[in-house]
């Protein structure tokens, strides 16, 4: 049986936006039709925030927080109590002070069940903010030297760049991966849309124990729109 997940922010949805009208009408539509499931960095609500009660009610499962804490509808089904150790939290603080990058807006390491999201703009900044500090990372590749440094401090975590700002940090195993136990190995084919794939994104370990595995596909994209054209023609075995 065919099961269809979606990463939502950069996926579903523009960075840290709210889906598009005309896509939330069809993908709607997909979602009571498909087996959905989604697989997000972010927590329930603001998952909620980009894609409204709808289609998160839509969606056969959410795995919130790279899947550590997981969600049919209102029924929380499980959750991971992880926390970050007062030495991680240190040198991340380290690197905040470290950044060349001038801004900061606050909420700079948000804890979330399982996990924890690191930004050096932070959580509160406004789009244009975000889109200076996506200027920044892309002539500097901050993020991914953070992440790379990151894991050689603390081997037994593991720190990916998600999303246009963020870099998701959780002990190792505990990243998006973790959701395929949850599906039937000899029964679905797994159908995963990601804007992460490549090797320090937060989707590529999805990516990879699908692939590894011959669990089913994985089908980069580079926008909600790039998802929209893949379903919409046909790109994947929909039956």
């Amino acid at each position: 049986m065919n099961k269809f997940i979606f990463d939502v922010d950069g996926t579903l949805t523009p960075s840290r936006g709210k889906i598009d009208n005309d896509f939330a009408v069809f993908f709607s539509d997909f979602c009571s039709k498909k087996d959905v499931y989604l697989v997000t960095g972010s927590d329930k609500e603001k998952t909620i925030e980009q894609i409204g009660e709808e289609i998160y009610s839509l969606a056969k499962r959410v795995y919130n927080c790279s899947g550590s804490d997981v969600w049919e509808g209102e029924t929380h089904i499980r959750s991971d109590n992880w926390k970050l150790s007062p030495s991680v939290r240190s040198y991340l603080i380290n690197c905040l002070e470290e950044s060349s990058f001038p801004l900061r807006t606050g909420l700079h390491i948000e804890e979330r069940p399982g996990m924890v999201n690191f930004s050096v703009v932070g959580r509160n900044a406004t789009l244009g903010e975000r889109k200076l500090y996506v200027k920044h990372d892309q002539e500097t590749q901050e993020r991914d030297v953070i992440a790379e440094l990151f894991n050689k401090e603390f081997p037994t975590l593991i720190a990916r760049p998600g999303g246009e700002t963020g870099i998701d940090i959780s002990p190792l195993g505990k990243d998006k991966s973790q959701i395929v136990w949850d599906f039937d190995e000899h029964k679905d084919v797994l159908h995963f849309f990601g804007d992460r794939m490549d090797k320090l994104g937060n989707d590529y370990p999805l990516k990879q124990v699908i692939l590894d595995n011959d669990l089913g596909f994985a089908y980069p994209v580079t926008g909600w729109q790039d998802t929209w054209e893949k379903l919409d023609e046909n790109h994947v075995d929909r039956s």
